[in-house]
């Protein structure tokens, strides 16, 4: 009760300076929610990997193309889209973003859309799924243009619009996402005042909205640790230095590191051993073995402290074991951060938008968001938008990048509302 009556406050507050929408609004979020859905499907069946987005880049131009007076920048990032809309009033301008490439996934459904994708992924024949749901970002966005273009006379400021390929990552040494996009001048021409994003969640309720100021989601490092011991006859372990022995030691180091070192009560860590690889034949003591995973932070400079002692506890476990140890660590995404007066001035568009019983405040968010680098560039807002069906177990929800991820199609317009008030209230108050 207390939130809801928080929220109320806030939106009152925020009439002030919240900018009323057309009166063919509503008719126009009708028209274009079944174009929506059909989009939805049409990339979830049809889903390419980071930086091999083509078709999924090419059916995002091609559609915006067909709305006079956008202009349309293609491609940009290798497969991505970028496109402008200048509105007939003064005001802003305001970024909209939304990614669109797809997971290594295997589908695990019945749906009449469910992808039957293959693609090359490291060199292996992968099957691909919308596991993230950046299908439904991409629809919602192409949906968001199309009303704000009927809106267009009365649209205050101007709106950029980012279809970003790859935030799951580029493959190998490839540049790609968010990075690649402001590299290329995505939000420079024009120069952009603000930049909103979204992201679907299958564990939360549907058509709810959820949000943090501040520090929201973590960085992402990616680390790779390489033990060099010595190779003996698997009867006699004492001939040689087991490397696969000090990386079950130096695996536990590690977790040791969050639960023994870090002061929790500040932000959340997590460091995860995603794969290990070592050895050829059950008799023989390798003379290797290698492991990466990830490291989640929300701090930074308990970021940088992670770092220093990851490299300390490996380098120390392996010597203690009579083997060396190489750690690289690379730096995927930094810490989402919702500037907090951006959060607070927009906040009232998501209460319009969603209403103030279906807003509220999340906690962190351990997982990790390219998004992140807009920031460094014009003040940030991102938030999610739930996709949970109605009376379904949180608990019981596919996980994001697993076969059983599921969305309710439902709440998307929800979404398309909350993009849509973000920019006139925001690009009117400028």
């Amino acid at each position: 009760m207390r939130k809801i009556l928080f929220a109320m406050s806030l939106l009152i507050a925020g009439n002030s300076i919240a900018q009323d929408l057309p009166k063919n609004y509503t008719q126009l979020l009708e028209k274009v929610e079944p174009e929506l859905i059909q989009w939805r499907r049409h990339f979830h069946q049809n889903p390419e990997l980071s930086n091999r987005e083509y078709n999924t880049g090419k059916y995002i131009a091609d559609f915006l193309k067909t709305l006079p007076g956008i202009e349309v920048r293609f491609p940009v990032a290798k497969t991505g889209v970028v496109a402008v809309l200048k509105g007939g009033k003064p005001g802003a301008v305001v970024a909209l973003r939304a990614d669109i490439d797809a997971l290594p996934v295997y589908e695990r459904n019945s749906l009449p859309f469910a992808s039957k994708v293959t693609a090359d992924y490291d060199g292996k024949k992968v099957p691909v799924m919308h596991a993230c749901g950046h299908d439904s970002h991409t629809s919602i966005l192409m949906a968001t243009a199309k009303v704000l273009h009927a809106m267009q006379k009365d649209l205050p400021g101007t709106v950029v619009f980012l279809f970003q390929p790859a935030e799951e990552g580029a493959p190998g040494t490839e540049e790609g996402g968010a990075p690649l996009m402001i590299k290329e001048g995505a939000l420079d021409n024009p120069k952009v005042d603000a930049v909103f994003g979204i992201h679907i969640s299958s564990q939360t309720p549907v058509g709810t909205l959820k949000y943090k100021s501040g520090a929201f989601m973590a960085s992402s490092d990616w680390f790779t640790i390489k033990v060099n011991g010595k190779g003996s006859h698997g009867s006699q372990p004492w001939g040689g230095v087991d490397p696969i022995a000090a990386s079950a030691q130096i695996i536990e180091g590690l977790q040791h590191i969050v639960s023994r070192q870090m002061d929790l009560t500040t932000a959340p860590v997590v460091i995860t051993v995603g794969t290990i690889n070592s050895g050829v034949r059950s008799n023989i003591i390798p003379e290797t073995a290698e492991m990466t995973g990830t490291i989640r932070t929300l701090d930074s400079k308990m970021q940088k402290d992670v770092h220093e002692r990851i490299q300390h506890t490996v380098k120390t476990i392996a010597v203690s074991s009579g083997a060396t140890a190489d750690v690289n660590i690379d730096t995927k995404t930094l810490v989402t951060y919702n500037d907090p007066s951006l959060v607070k001035k927009t906040l009232p568009a998501l209460i319009k938008a969603a209403g103030a019983e279906n807003v509220s405040e999340s906690t962190w968010v351990t997982g990790a968001e390219d998004f992140s680098f807009y920031g460094e560039k014009a003040p940030s807002f991102f938030f999610n938008l739930g996709a949970l069906p109605k009376g379904t177990d949180p608990s019981k929800a596919g996980p994001h990048h697993t076969p059983d991820f599921y969305l309710d199609e439902s709440g998307f317009i929800v979404g398309v509302k909350a993009f849509c008030q973000l920019v006139f209230d925001h690009s009117k108050t400028k």
